[in-house]
């Protein structure tokens, strides 16, 4: 990705920050794929503490913020095709989950959410049993926006049809005036 204005990553592992026609913060995050039993499941440990000190000192600054990112978690039922089956599976583990909660309840708003609340819609599937041919996937890569930017959302969207890796596109759609 190149750096849009001058915007340099704000710290290494947190990804890369870039302004939106200088009118907001663009942070993105990739957490890396972790199978069960890998994670030792401490609430401050998911996701970086020093990631979310600094996405949360940016809203207090009033600062209008995208999240966007593979967050590896599947937040609601309506986010994955078997959730009672991987109740326990890291992705879809309470403090998972807990976490994209309290996320959400501190002025976060999943975009997607806002136009589709269908099933079906994943952005995650897993290769080695050809989940995609029959859609048993996962959606796990987000676009968040905080309360500055909410009214700004036009559209939200998964791109399922477009084929070449186990993730698909997803798309924002932003109006400044």
């Amino acid at each position: 990705m190149k750096w849009k204005n001058g915007a340099k990553p704000l710290l290494p592992l947190f990804g890369e920050r870039t302004l939106l026609q200088e009118t907001a913060d663009l942070i993105c995050e990739l957490n890396e794929q972790a199978t069960a039993g890998e994670l030792d499941h401490q609430d401050e440990q998911m996701p970086d503490a020093g990631f979310v000190d600094l996405v949360r000192r940016l809203d207090r600054e009033g600062k209008p913020l995208v999240i966007c990112g593979d967050v590896n978690t599947a937040h609601k039922e309506i986010d994955l095709a078997r959730p009672k089956e991987n109740e326990n599976t890291s992705g879809f583990m309470p403090v998972e989950r807990a976490f994209l909660d309290r996320f959400v309840e501190s002025g976060f708003t999943d975009t997607f959410r806002l136009f589709h609340d269908e099933p079906g819609q994943y952005t995650w599937w897993d290769m080695k049993t050809r989940a995609r041919d029959r859609n048993i996937g996962w959606r796990i890569d987000y676009f968040f926006v905080n309360r500055p930017l909410v009214p700004c959302v036009e559209d939200a969207w998964v791109e399922m049809h477009v084929p070449g890796s186990d993730h698909c596109p997803i798309g924002l759609k932003l109006a400044f005036e």
